[in-house]
């Protein structure tokens, strides 16, 4: 196929456009500003997107503002939702625009398992209904924004990527050293549940959802196996052959990046299962948390 990728130059990106040419795909990469080599341009807040860019059989929206790159306040958060509100109605209205004919045949468009909100214990599916607070009224925008590629006939798929464990960055960069040194700690209660997958099977998933007709509409990126924050503690300091005897009270994490962010990317509970993943036959590189881990960091 012949794919176009948005933020090809991030940590979900890179592993996606190296998989893609690795089968003998053709890569378009999306960027902003001046295009190099197999690039085309764009710029979402100026509503402009190379004509070249939907040239393509498929699509794959990755791009976004780091939603943990800083402490939130109203600009970061207003900039973390335009980038994805407005890339994606870019992309999905360019779409509508064009003669059937001359449509990719599928969007794989980014949103996250935040769309559930803080749910405590509740299994969730993609049939779950979507929850509050910032993260979850982004996802709903951000995945709406798509809607009119799915109007318009295009096979749509919203890609609701949990939280994500790569071996050259992401949550493992950080927190490896603290583990190392014997200062790896639950996260409040330890309670939270955390919807994982590493880099190997979020591409998967994408790949996945490319390939696969049967695959539209919300799409869970995750283990089957979802685990606690103490779970993922302790198998991680395993993994390290290390200590995690600390924990970190949950007033102190909201003294260090504000309640809102502390309880929506840290306390909050998400069980997510991947319900669309198994029904359609994906098979897992790395179902379980513990040997995903070992493997990851070598």
């Amino acid at each position: 196929m012949r794919v176009a990728v948005t933020g090809s130059h991030g940590l979900i990106g890179r592993h996606v456009v190296d998989a893609l040419q690795g089968r003998g795909d053709t890569v378009v990469r999306v960027v902003r500003g001046s295009p190099g080599a197999g690039e085309v341009s764009w710029d979402p807040p100026a509503g402009r997107l190379d004509h070249d860019a939907l040239d393509t059989d498929a699509v794959v929206h990755l791009a976004g503002a780091g939603i943990a790159s800083r402490r939130w306040n109203e600009a970061h958060k207003r900039a973390i939702r335009d980038s994805r509100v407005q890339s994606t109605s870019l992309l999905a209205d360019e779409i509508a625009r064009r003669r059937p004919a001359q449509r990719p045949r599928v969007l794989v468009s980014g949103s996250a398992v935040g769309v559930y909100g803080d749910r405590k214990d509740e299994v969730l599916s993609e049939s779950s209904a979507s929850g509050t607070g910032f993260l979850a009224r982004l996802c709903q925008e951000w995945e709406a924004a798509a809607r009119p590629a799915a109007d318009a006939g295009v096979r749509t798929v919203w890609l609701r990527t949990g939280i994500v464990q790569a071996g050259d960055g992401g949550v493992l960069r950080p927190q490896v050293p603290l583990f190392k040194a014997g200062l790896g700690a639950r996260l409040g209660s330890g309670r939270q549940w955390l919807s994982w997958v590493t880099i190997d099977d979020e591409v998967g998933a994408i790949l996945h959802a490319l390939d696969n007709d049967a695959v539209a509409g919300p799409l869970n990126a995750v283990a089957p196996a979802p685990v606690t924050n103490a779970a993922y503690t302790a198998a991680l300091a395993r993994a390290l052959n290390r200590p995690a005897l600390l924990s970190v009270p949950a007033v102190a994490l909201r003294l260090a990046l504000g309640s809102e962010m502390a309880d929506e990317m840290l306390l909050a509970s998400q069980r997510v299962m991947p319900e669309v993943l198994a029904s359609t036959g994906y098979q897992w590189c790395q179902p379980q948390l513990e040997p995903a881990l070992r493997h990851l960091i070598g």
